[in-house]
């Protein structure tokens, strides 16, 4: 893998594509709406198979796209089979109830699909969550046009001939190419019934804002800067584990990750020493190799921001305790890869634009603290609600801490892990809406109440 070379080029959808996605899919929208759950489910567990068998071959594609780590490809792959087999589990039992109502008058309810969803996906997770979005569309029996970011836009097209293989009927799951203008486009299109969007927070209020024109419901999974909470009363190599898990997957960008890492200052010390020690031994370099656990960061620009985030943090006072600098690897292949020493920070203070803002790159922040009712009033304090962490070994303590916690995903003692049997997403500028778990179905059906007389009507005219 070459860092920086050009591996293929792709032509951007403009209105008349987008326009012929959603047709196509609205076309396939009719027929696979009207199968049983339980042949939509034998569909999406065949998904699930191919997945599975190609298992390496899609997660190399993966790192050949993004550019982490062939190791957590692995696992973004195995999530992705694990979700449409849950979803397909799901799909046979969807149903309404039956309400007896006086004088054997009853109602019920439908569950019923929307029609055409759109997915916006982001750079970090391209086949992962293009596989959130689909999988509990697809189940509920809608159709759906995904455009991936323009920075990973190869896996994606793999899932659609995926989907395909499996016996979706032709056009059910679409992919569109292209950046805010093709998403523009998706938007505004009088055809689409719904638009899932997973990035950053300004984007998400612009899809927002186009969506209300059209009076389209939206799930928004967007940014964070989430609290890791660490007591002194903690398992104490199982908090530095947490800690690494929570900043530097993925080179660090990751949305729901615990960048505000917050030791009790009887800790700090021990903590940071040990936390500095184990970040410096982190394998840096190509990320097709077994042993490489940090691959290289997304592109340029995004390397030059997060540099700048580390710049201004010195600036306003934080020690670079250790990395931050640019990384160039031995192997002349990659000289020109957007690689970085992962950073740690110490000496923060709460109003640091690095630990208020989100970095999106492998930059941890340290800040010490003394007391349960400080730490949680400091970790509420931000605009973002995505996530949060707790490491103690007092488990009253760790389920009322994070019963305390403005944050809509929350881990005690582990972290970053993202089962699909489980609720995603956020509160307050963190977006709304729930990706995975049962969730899901309510933001990808609707509902329809039938009210039945049994008798004859009662006219008062």
């Amino acid at each position: 893998i070459c860092p920086g070379r050009v591996i293929g080029k792709l032509l951007c959808s403009g209105e008349k594509e987008v326009d012929l996605a959603v047709q196509s899919a609205k076309a396939a929208f009719k027929i696979w709406s009207q199968m049983s759950g339980m042949e939509r489910s034998r569909v999406l567990l065949e998904a699930a198979r191919i997945i599975r068998e190609q298992r390496e071959e899609i997660a190399t594609l993966e790192t050949i796209n993004n550019g982490k780590s062939i190791f957590e490809a692995r696992v973004d792959i195995d999530i992705s089979w694990q979700c449409l087999e849950y979803y397909a589990g799901l799909a046979g039992s969807l149903a309404g109830e039956h309400i007896q109502l006086p004088g054997g008058t009853f109602g019920y309810t439908r569950r019923e699909p929307l029609g055409v969803c759109v997915g916006i996906g982001a750079w970090n997770y391209p086949f992962q969550i293009a596989c959130w979005k689909s999988a509990p569309a697809l189940a509920c029996g809608n159709a759906m046009v995904f455009k991936p970011s323009p920075f990973t836009p190869v896996s994606v097209v793999r899932l659609a001939e995926i989907f395909t293989e499996a016996g979706v009927p032709k056009g059910l799951f679409n992919v569109v190419q292209g950046g805010a203008a093709t998403g523009q486009f998706l938007c505004h299109h009088p055809d689409v019934a719904k638009i899932s969007f997973t990035g950053s927070v300004p984007t998400g209020i612009k899809v927002m804002e186009m969506a209300a024109k059209g009076i389209k419901p939206v799930t928004l999974e967007m940014g964070g800067k989430s609290p890791l909470i660490i007591f002194s009363d903690c398992a104490f190599e199982n908090a530095v584990n947490g800690a690494l898990m929570a900043n530097f997957l993925s080179q660090g960008e990751v949305c729901c990750n615990g960048t505000r890492v917050f030791v009790e200052r009887k800790i700090l010390d021990a903590f940071t020493k040990e936390v500095v020690k184990r970040t410096q031994k982190i394998k840096i370099g190509d990320p097709l190799l077994e042993d490489t656990r940090m691959g290289a960061l997304i592109n340029q620009p995004h390397l030059d921001r997060v540099q700048g985030f580390i710049k201004q943090a010195k600036e306003q006072g934080a020690q670079v305790l250790c990395g931050g600098d640019l990384y160039v690897p031995d192997d002349p292949k990659l000289k020109n890869g957007y690689y970085m020493r992962p950073c740690v920070l110490g000496n923060c203070k709460d109003d640091m634009t690095c630990v208020k803002e989100e970095i999106f790159g492998p930059v941890m922040s340290i800040l010490p603290f003394d007391t349960e009712e400080e730490v949680v009033e400091r970790a509420n304090n931000t605009k973002f609600g995505l996530a949060g962490g707790v490491f103690t070994r007092d488990i009253q303590k760790a389920h009322r801490v994070v019963a305390a916690l403005k944050a809509g995903m929350c881990f005690i003692n582990n972290y970053n892990l993202s089962p699909v049997e489980l609720p995603f997403g956020g509160y307050k500028a963190s977006g709304f809406g729930r990706e995975n778990g049962r969730a899901a179905i309510e933001y990808y059906s609707q509902l329809k109440t039938v009210c039945v007389e049994m008798g004859d009507v009662e006219s008062v005219f």
